[in-house]
């Protein structure tokens, strides 16, 4: 991570400190301190526990130390000194990061979401720009091991390849499989800037996975709409998937994958994991 200029940690740490000190504990839910206190506003170990970080750290961001908050940190900063939007800009920039809006996930249009089961036996998921998994049916899920056991909206393809180990092995091209998804959410990033949720998920992947950050680092885009996915699924063994990218005219941020066979042994590999999964459809 790349530190912040002389210039930026002073200002950054002028703003932590000038608005600390001008809030009062009951303006951040706290109660009001009885008699005289020595420290005007918030006290350090307040502002800290409000955020989720250490004294010490706080105190090196105040003293305009060697340090740069992560998205995750600045956000958590900015709330607890209960900043404004131009405040929350300025902390930000000062940190040396690009301005997080609120985004909400997209809901998947019924009549996209049915045809995602109409495909079965033909593996199909929607995507959103960030590659969160939004709907799949029943063939996606035991090709890409079992999509319906997680349940609790982070489900990322981004996620699975750098965070879950048991894809560290799942594709047989591996660089090229995980190179290509890191190039695409690149390209999605430059075209959502103010994505808050991108934001943190590109921090996390990089705080997680040497190998992403490495690839994050290089700076290249590009978008593949086909290609070629051969996979070691640990269920039926090899298997060679050619996909197709197609978006709606609706909402561009979507994106309907379909993987067919690219071999006959590939499609004996599906053939045998459709039988072990009923037609359905799942959507977050």
């Amino acid at each position: 991570m790349s530190t912040l200029s002389p210039i930026a940690r002073q200002e950054l740490a002028a703003l932590l400190r000038g608005r600390r000190e001008a809030l009062r504990p009951a303006q951040v839910g706290l109660p009001e301190r009885v008699g005289p206190s020595r420290t005007p506003g918030l006290r350090r170990e307040e502002v800290a526990t409000l955020a989720g970080v250490s004294v010490d750290y706080l105190t090196r961001l105040e003293q305009a130390r060697d340090v740069r908050p992560s998205v995750q940190v600045t956000e958590a900063l900015a709330a607890a000194l209960r900043l404004d939007d131009d405040q929350r800009t300025y902390l930000f920039t000062l940190a040396g990061h690009r301005v997080p809006a609120a985004t909400t996930r997209p809901s998947v249009p019924e009549g996209l979401a049915r045809l995602v089961t109409d495909l079965d036996p033909l593996p199909a998921m929607i995507v959103n720009h960030r590659l969160d998994i939004l709907a799949w049916n029943g063939i996606m899920s035991a090709l890409l091991l079992d999509l319906d056991e997680q349940s609790d909206g982070r489900l990322n393809v981004l996620r699975r390849c750098f965070l879950d180990d048991r894809f560290r092995d799942f594709y047989q091209d591996r660089d090229e499989v995980v190179r290509g998804a890191v190039l695409d959410l690149r390209a999605a990033w430059a075209d959502h800037a103010d994505d808050r949720e991108l934001a943190r998920l590109i921090d996390e992947l990089e705080s997680g996975s040497v190998e992403f950050a490495g690839y994050w680092r290089s700076r290249e885009v590009s978008v593949r709409a086909r290609g070629d996915k051969p996979m070691l699924h640990p269920v039926v063994g090899p298997v060679t998937v050619s996909f197709d990218v197609l978006n709606p005219l609706d909402d561009p941020d979507l994106r309907l994958i379909v993987y067919r066979a690219a071999d006959d042994r590939s499609q004996t590999a599906l053939d045998e994991l459709s039988r072990t999964r009923p037609r359905h459809l799942r959507a977050l």
